[in-house]
């Protein structure tokens, strides 16, 4: 416990950064979450962004890539724990690399199962499981694989080709986001046993730009 044995302020922050920094360090305990936020990345504008620059193999056209899984993060009504602590075993590398088809590389798969995977309180194997049954259960709009061209579009467009292309989904359950001048993800939010809900306002947050470059697929 800190002791404040002076009226001055300075100490008393510098007691609970302290503090607060430790329980940072500590990690959140795992499985306690309030949803899922299904987070799902258009390949071609990771590759333009990122991927390119790095010569990932995701980017080449062999792999036919169009939305990808980013991850199945916990999230809380306010909030969302990351790196939690857990007595699940970590995923072995042929486990990771056996989600390469769906995530584009096992090094994502592991770096979402150590950042978000194990506050899921689940076992790596039923994580992943669970992550890629989320994946199969939202529709990817057919229309972005076959733009002729690299194309100008608002967030609302893609918004609403994932809300015609998933009856079940609701506006306020589904955020596009951008970067770079780029649309970036579509972000679904999920039950703890993945029925389409409502997003907290953590989670909606949605493009403000007035079009975003969406390139065509490799």
């Amino acid at each position: 416990m800190c002791r404040l044995l002076t009226p001055s302020l300075l100490p008393v922050i510098s007691c609970l950064v302290f503090v607060a920094g430790l329980a940072r360090a500590e990690g959140e305990r795992a499985g306690e979450f309030d949803y899922y936020v299904l987070s799902l990345s258009w390949n071609a504008s990771w590759c333009a962004v990122e991927g390119d620059a790095r010569d990932a193999d995701q980017c080449d056209a062999r792999h036919d890539l169009g939305f990808t899984l980013h991850g199945l993060w916990p999230q809380n009504e306010r909030g969302w724990p990351q790196y939690c602590r857990t007595s699940a075993r970590d995923p072995s590398r042929s486990e990771s690399d056996g989600m390469a088809d769906i995530m584009g590389s096992g090094g994502l798969a592991w770096y979402q199962w150590k950042k978000h995977g194990r506050c899921s309180g689940l076992a790596a194997t039923a994580y992943f499981a669970l992550a890629r049954e989320a994946y199969q259960r939202v529709a990817r709009p057919e229309i972005f694989r076959r733009l002729p061209h690299d194309m100008e579009l608002p967030a609302k467009v893609v918004e609403a080709a994932f809300l015609e292309a998933n009856p079940d989904l609701e506006a306020n359950g589904v955020t596009i986001t951008c970067g770079d001048g780029y649309v970036r993800e579509a972000r679904i939010c999920l039950s703890r046993d993945l029925t389409p809900r409502a997003c907290a306002p953590d989670s909606a947050r949605d493009c403000t730009l007035r079009a975003a470059r969406m390139p065509r697929m490799r």
